[in-house]
């Protein structure tokens, strides 16, 4: 399955997936903005109800394969309210982040926490593109981005960033949902997926919509050996996934060689 759909719109653009929808390329930054303004305020809260906590396992468990090193440099790309970053500076004296997200209110939240566990002199918050990131080449030691690139409009530019803005040695790491490989689970999956998480949203945040779209955004990404093509593409080496919680979510590493 191909991530990008490039067909000419309508108007005579390239258009895109929203989700179900196709839309056109230039609407989707802004409509994936609209998803994360609307739930800032209660975002941390349905994680850990939609995956019963299990997320804060997976967010560990990248960090376990990560294994930062003191003194590196992080930025952590559609990072939100920053819970990765905070992760690596707990396991990297000395390190310093930056957390990059589209959506300023999710930075906000995540600048109250920085502030609350007093790491703001370790964190920066910059609100930004992934596939245009304000930053100069070679600027980081390692790139991170969790459940964050199936709603990049061109997910191979956002790679291709990562790898400009890496030094050489550098480390991508991507967290995101993937394809449960066995059938019988993959239909639990999907009817958990389509007819809990958008009421659990409605009744949380009170926006079914943006839910929706997340779930329906999860079925339109790449499985686990198409994205590592991918990243292959885009220059990295080494390039290798872990399956986390039989295919629900999947890490991917690749190294800037």
């Amino acid at each position: 399955m191909t991530v990008n759909d490039t067909s000419d719109s309508a108007g005579g653009g390239a258009s895109t997936h929203f989700g179900f929808r196709s839309v056109a390329e230039d609407e989707k930054a802004g409509l994936v903005r609209g998803v994360f303004a609307s739930v800032a305020a209660r975002y941390d809260l349905m994680n850990d109800l939609m995956s019963a906590g299990v997320h804060r396992l997976w967010k560990d468990a990248m960090i376990d394969w990560l294994a930062p090193r003191p003194g590196q440099r992080l930025i952590d790309v559609a990072g939100g309210t920053g819970d990765i970053a905070f992760r690596f500076l707990a396991r990297a004296p000395g390190a310093s982040a930056v957390v990059c997200d589209l959506t300023e209110p999710m930075l906000v939240r995540g600048r109250a926490r920085a502030e609350a566990e007093r790491l703001g002199e370790a964190l920066g918050w910059v609100v930004g593109d992934a596939m245009a990131l304000p930053f100069p080449d070679a600027s980081f030691d390692v790139y991170t981005i969790a459940f964050g690139i199936r709603n990049v409009t061109r997910p191979e530019r956002a790679l291709a960033e990562a790898f400009r803005v890496l030094r050489p040695g550098g480390r991508l790491m991507v967290l995101e949902f993937s394809r449960v490989p066995v059938p019988a689970l993959a239909w639990a999956y999907d009817r958990y997926s389509f007819n809990v998480i958008p009421a659990l949203g409605q009744a949380v945040t009170g926006d079914r919509a943006s839910y929706q779209y997340l779930v329906e955004s999860i079925r339109r990404f790449p499985d686990q050996e198409s994205f590592a093509a991918m990243i292959r593409a885009a220059g990295f080496g080494l390039v290798n996934y872990r399956n986390l919680t039989l295919g629900v979510a999947a890490l991917h590493s690749g190294w800037k060689l």
